[in-house]
């Protein structure tokens, strides 16, 4: 399938969601429908302003929302709701075997939108990505969910969904009557306590043996040895502004991402993706790398001094689930403006407490870049020897001073002996 028209018919829910509005969606190949869905949507987003503080702000689905880009085909469909300046709303569905399930929701908010995020002391778009529990749902039927499920993309995101009715593969064109009902709509079932059986009133003498106490074998399965990874490849990267093309952040390095998921820590390396992409400021930049499993987007920040990484946001993708984690808190890569910051050595940074990054031959440059080349560069302590060598030059010296101290005295001891032979 190639070619879609969809169009969103907006109508006023108030019985789960005060604020929310329902939106109607369409989604159609070639006249016939291959995508529906009804639901209600509101955001809560906390972004910085100045002072270092943070604002919320809660983001109703407007009534001017779009589903352009919104499709489908056999095995894979898509919803996307883009409204106000540069915002948008996605989740993504796939076919597995008889039914079909949620594979993640993509939320994009513009910064630069002082309309939506007033006092805004960062610019450029965010995405955030997270795993809906919307899954089994067979083929001819809609996902149907009346209450509220609220999504938690990263510290700084959250996201509430209501009144969702979603069919995402129609089959014929007619979208179906069946309905695949998510747990928290179905009834509670509960078992009866059955009535006590009375106690007899008369005593009888009876010896009872003594209750064999439950023992558990546990087995412990052998460990298996984590594989080491190889070093990761160097990614180089530029960012050229939008107005003439002129490079405006360098950055080349080698990243291997550590995470905690399902109570296990993996490690997996990033593999540098063919394009970078995105945006340059006077006092924020923002770089966003996207591989086949792997998103990572850096956002730099500085005080017309010095630049610094100040926030990280990373999403991994594995067989199970969707792993996101946001730190906007960063001081990290820290060097003046108008210059470049450089560590070629392995260095180890702590995110968050489930979230590692370990980076390569690191160098970057996110402000100030001239005819698209590095300025010169800060070096982190790792990598600088200027002070190293006059510390060995220095206890080389203090050593030789030392063997000849032991040696004069050592002489002078034997020397004294002979007098006194003598």
């Amino acid at each position: 399938m190639s070619r879609y028209a969809a169009f969103v018919v907006v109508l006023f829910v108030g019985v789960a969601f005060q604020l929310s509005h329902g939106i109607e969606v369409n989604v159609t190949d070639e006249g016939k429908l291959c995508l529906y869905a009804n639901l209600a949507l509101n955001f809560s987003v906390s972004y910085e302003v100045a002072g270092n503080k943070n604002s919320t702000i809660e983001i109703e689905l407007p009534k001017s929302a779009t589903s352009e880009g919104s499709k489908c085909d056999d095995t894979g469909s898509t919803l996307k709701l883009s409204f106000a300046e540069g915002h948008s709303w996605s989740i993504n569905f796939n076919i597995k075997d008889k039914s079909y399930q949620a594979d993640v929701i993509t939320f994009a908010y513009n910064l630069s939108d002082l309309l939506l995020f007033p006092g805004s002391s960062a610019n450029g778009t965010v995405t955030v990505t997270a795993k809906p529990d919307i899954t089994n749902v067979g083929l001819d039927t809609c996902y149907s969910c009346k209450s509220e499920e609220i999504i938690q993309a990263s510290p700084q995101v959250n996201m509430t969904l209501s009144n969702v009715l979603i069919q995402a593969f129609v089959v014929n064109g007619h979208k179906s009557e069946n309905l695949t009902t998510c747990a928290a709509d179905q009834p509670v079932t509960t078992t009866p306590t059955p009535t006590p059986t009375p106690t007899p009133t008369h005593v009888t003498n009876t010896t009872t043996a003594a209750p064999t106490p439950n023992t558990t074998t546990t087995v412990v399965p052998p460990t298996t040895p984590t594989p080491t990874l190889p070093t990761p490849t160097t990614g180089n990267y530029s960012i050229k502004t939008d107005v003439n093309g002129t490079v405006c952040l360098l950055a080349n390095f080698g990243l291997r991402i550590g995470f905690q998921q399902d109570k296990k820590y993996r490690e997996v390396n990033m593999e540098p993706p063919a394009e970078a992409s995105g945006t340059c400021g006077v006092n924020s930049s923002e770089l966003v790398l996207a591989s086949k499993d792997v998103t990572v987007q850096l956002t730099f920040t500085n005080d017309s001094t010095k630049f610094r990484l100040h926030a990280v946001n990373v999403t991994v993708t594995t067989s199970s689930g969707v792993f996101v984690q946001t730190s906007n808190n960063l001081s990290l890569w820290e060097a003046t403006v108008g210059s470049s910051y450089m560590c070629n050595k392995e260095q180890n940074f702590t995110i968050t407490s489930m979230l590692s990054l370990y980076t390569f031959n690191l160098h970057v440059q996110p402000f100030g870049v001239k005819n698209g080349l590095y300025s010169t560069a800060h070096e982190c302590s790792l990598d600088d020897t200027s002070i190293l060598i006059p510390i060995i030059v220095g206890a080389a010296l203090a050593g030789l001073i030392l063997i000849v101290v032991i040696a004069y005295v050592i002489g002078r001891r034997k020397t004294h002996a002979g007098y006194q032979t003598l």
